[in-house]
């Protein structure tokens, strides 16, 4: 009988001391919840920035937990009027978290109307046809938490409204490891011990992407039928992700490839590996220059010594 599958998401933690990893976000954390409860005060305004998949949303989730409160959410390119932005603000109580997700994609009138609010405590509002001077309205006391992989494309007063910010860390494989552990243990899956460590190895230090593996890796597993999640099934997954010894995806391979091949300006680039150039730069490169595997300049690209062992041992390998 086919066992009751369970998506790997289903489990978050809800408390910091569930968190593995990013110590010091955690004791930063925690210190304010300390600070919020002993005055009897909110959360203070929060901006969290990191790469993709290192647990910002996550993050906010414990915060809601830990300090008792709900907590609204919102995608920012969701925002299109400024109704929708007073509706989030009125909506919430005293205390009560508002969380604008990917708040680098709310557009620059609205984040200027965000942090006038929370500077005034109140949102004004258009003034009638009449020529009747504008009402305003006041807003309850909650707390802001914004979060963004793109720091600098807040709008510096919003930036400075915050009074604190969250720096997330990437994820060493011990750590990876252990988010996988405990997601297993969760959603009440049969893994084999050799697995986790595998899947840690190729998740470029991102939760997101060790959970992406997986939940690869039980779908492989069941594929065949099988309840137990083997180190075969997983190197399966691996291949059918196209993912290489370093957990690189196709297009990183490719990227090397032609810079291998000496093309290094990055339009070039982008056009042969068919990603346009933002993208290369925001998803592609980052991790390949974290990695050591390519330095760059303002107009050209190149394989660093690492860069050329690991391409070279990799045609190797699918040889």
């Amino acid at each position: 009988m086919s066992e009751p599958q369970r998506e790997v998401t289903s489990v978050a933690p809800t408390s910091l001391k569930h968190l593995v990893g990013m110590r010091q976000i955690v004791e930063q954390v925690r210190v304010s919840i300390d600070a919020s409860f002993a005055d009897g005060a909110k959360f203070p305004h929060t901006l969290l920035v990191s790469e993709p998949g290192l647990g910002k949303s996550e993050l906010c989730n414990v915060i809601k937990h830990e300090m008792c409160v709900e907590m609204h959410t919102v995608l920012g390119m969701s925002i299109n009027h400024i109704s929708d932005l007073n509706s989030l603000l009125l909506g919430a109580k005293d205390k009560e978290i508002i969380y604008i997700n990917e708040c680098d994609s709310l557009k620059s009138d609205f984040q200027v109307a965000l942090y006038l609010a929370l500077d005034q405590g109140k949102i004004v509002l258009s003034g009638a046809k009449s020529g009747k001077s504008p009402q305003s309205l006041k807003i309850p006391d909650v707390t802001l938490l914004i979060d963004t992989n793109f720091e600098f494309s807040l709008l510096p007063a919003l930036r400075d409204r915050m009074k604190q910010t969250l720096y997330l860390p990437w994820y060493d494989e011990a750590d990876l490891a252990e988010i996988l552990r405990r997601r297993v243990r969760g959603v009440g899956w049969q893994v084999q011990d050799e697995v986790l460590p595998l899947l840690a190895s190729l998740a470029k230090g991102t939760p997101r992407q060790a959970l992406r593996l997986l939940s690869a890796s039980h779908r492989v597993s069941r594929s065949q039928d099988e309840t137990t999640v083997t180190l075969a099934h997983a190197k399966r997954a691996v291949t059918l992700e196209g993912l290489d010894e370093m957990g690189l995806s196709a297009v990183e391979q490719a990227y090397l490839r032609v810079v291998a091949e000496g093309d290094s300006k990055l339009n070039v680039i982008s056009s042969r590996i068919g990603m346009p150039t933002r993208s290369v730069q925001t998803i592609i490169e980052p991790y390949l220059l974290r990695s050591g595997l390519i330095v760059k300049t303002d107009s050209r690209r190149q394989l660093t010594e690492k860069g050329r062992e690991h391409l070279s041992e990799s045609r190797a390998d699918g040889a």
